[in-house]
């Protein structure tokens, strides 16, 4: 009698536990919405920045200010200006970048500082020695003018100071009386920069015409002082 060969049973693999990916995957899930709002957290920083930055250029004006030095009554020349780019305040009037050609020729009206914008103003395009008057300068030492500031305006008087003969001559009953001296009403239109080692100043002044020349040959002695009017400013 044979016998029939018995297949052995086949090993069924037991079933496996899923792997951990489903858990990783949820927790990714639950991360996206996370990451999305600090996206858009990102997305408002970056446009509150370039708002910000639009503030600060997009609402600036060039304008006008001064490169250097500028005394009142001289000439504005173009290397005179430099252009700044300003946010304008409703309360200044400043001179605009585009006006340039403009303000090229025409005299400061007042002393003009570097760096400080140009105001309307501060600009005339009117002679500052007006008509009937002359025009004289006068050097002085710092022992010939008061120690105040002097600005253009202001009302001054140039006294002729006596020369050393009549100093010496003593007033009494056999010599001469002493004399009022002449004094002459000017307006100052310009003040020099004081010179570095000797501290003498040039200190232009519009007198009336029928003194000027008088006053110039006086003025060419170095013997005469200025006195500044009370009242200040004209």
């Amino acid at each position: 009698m044979s016998k029939t060969a018995t297949t052995p049973p086949v090993a069924v693999p037991a079933q496996q536990t899923p792997p951990p990916a489903v858990a990783v995957g949820f927790k990714a899930r639950r991360r996206r919405p996370a990451m999305a709002a600090l996206g858009v957290a990102l997305i408002a920083a970056g446009g509150l920045g370039g708002f910000l930055a639009y503030q600060e250029t997009g609402h600036r004006t060039p304008v006008l200010a001064a490169a250097r030095e500028v005394q009142a009554g001289d000439t504005i020349k173009e290397s005179d200006l430099v252009v700044a780019s300003v946010a304008l305040d409703p309360a200044l009037k400043p001179v605009l970048a585009s006006e340039r050609s403009k303000i090229v020729g025409k005299r400061a009206a007042a002393a003009l500082l570097p760096g400080a914008l140009l105001a309307q103003g501060q600009v005339t395009d009117r002679a500052l020695v007006r008509p009937g008057e002359q025009l004289v300068g006068i050097g002085l030492k710092s022992a010939q003018l008061p120690a105040s500031r002097l600005s253009p305006g202001d009302t001054v008087y140039v006294v002729s100071t006596p020369s050393d003969a009549e100093q010496a001559a003593a007033p009494g009953a056999k010599g001469p009386a002493p004399r009022t001296p002449k004094t002459v009403q000017a307006r100052v239109v310009r003040v020099g920069d004081r010179a570095v080692h000797t501290g003498d100043v040039v200190i232009d002044v519009a007198v009336p015409a029928a003194d000027g020349p008088s006053l110039a040959a006086q003025a060419a002695t170095g013997r005469v002082a200025l006195t500044l009017d009370a009242g200040g400013a004209s």
